[in-house]
């Protein structure tokens, strides 16, 4: 009876491998965004439909890492720089607002759908608006649940504008958001987040890994 638990552990692990690789694919080559949505269709693609089998979605993003390196290569990484600076750009550009970067741009994960994904944070709502309409900024408005912690959730204002050929998604929180970053979508933690100046740090080691790795 313990080797057959054995055995049927070892299968589960071997399909939320397989689950995982499949959804970081799905995600990669078909621009889909939603991890939960990612594991669904590649379950139903797979055959796979035993819920013990689904994997974690830091499963899924360790799984799309390893395609991106992979099978991208130095494209990826070309277009992760570009998000970047341009991110640092807008970080400039909105500076009064305390902007964090996050999402794909930071994390390494972004592809050449991804938008730039910023929290800008000010306890006047409309702020940001009035902000991009002074300065010419024709931007889309939206709302996106955040959850603050595992009872609070809150509905954030979000700014959606083109610029240098990218898409800015722009979500304004209050003050108190400096302090306590929203929970991530992916592991129910505090949102990675960097400032404009942990920002151009991590630029600056990129370009350093980067000599490093041409001599």
């Amino acid at each position: 009876m313990h080797r057959a638990r054995q055995h049927a552990a070892t299968q589960t692990r071997e399909r939320r491998h397989q689950l995982a690789h499949e959804a970081a694919r799905l995600m990669a080559e078909g621009g889909i965004r939603d991890y939960h949505q990612a594991k669904l269709k590649a379950a139903t693609r797979l055959g796979i439909h035993d819920d013990a089998s689904l994997p974690r979605n830091t499963e899924i993003e360790d799984a799309l890492r390893e395609y991106q390196r992979l099978f991208a290569g130095a494209d990826h990484g070309a277009q992760l720089r570009q998000r970047r600076e341009a991110a640092l750009r807008a970080m400039d550009f909105l500076q009064g607002f305390s902007p964090r970067l996050c999402g794909p741009v930071l994390e390494g994960t972004a592809d050449a759908n991804s938008p730039v994904q910023l929290q800008v944070h000010s306890d006047d709502a409309d702020a940001v608006q009035r902000y991009l309409d002074e300065h010419g900024i024709p931007a889309e408005s939206r709302t996106r649940r955040l959850r603050l912690d595992r009872e609070r959730s809150l509905d954030a204002p979000v700014w959606v504008f083109s610029a240098e050929d990218l898409t800015f998604d722009i979500a304004v929180l209050p003050y108190d958001g400096l302090r306590q970053p929203p929970l991530s979508a992916i592991d129910e933690k505090p949102m990675r987040r960097a400032s404009a100046t942990q920002l151009r740090e991590l630029l600056a080691d990129g370009e350093i890994e980067g000599y490093l790795g041409g001599r």
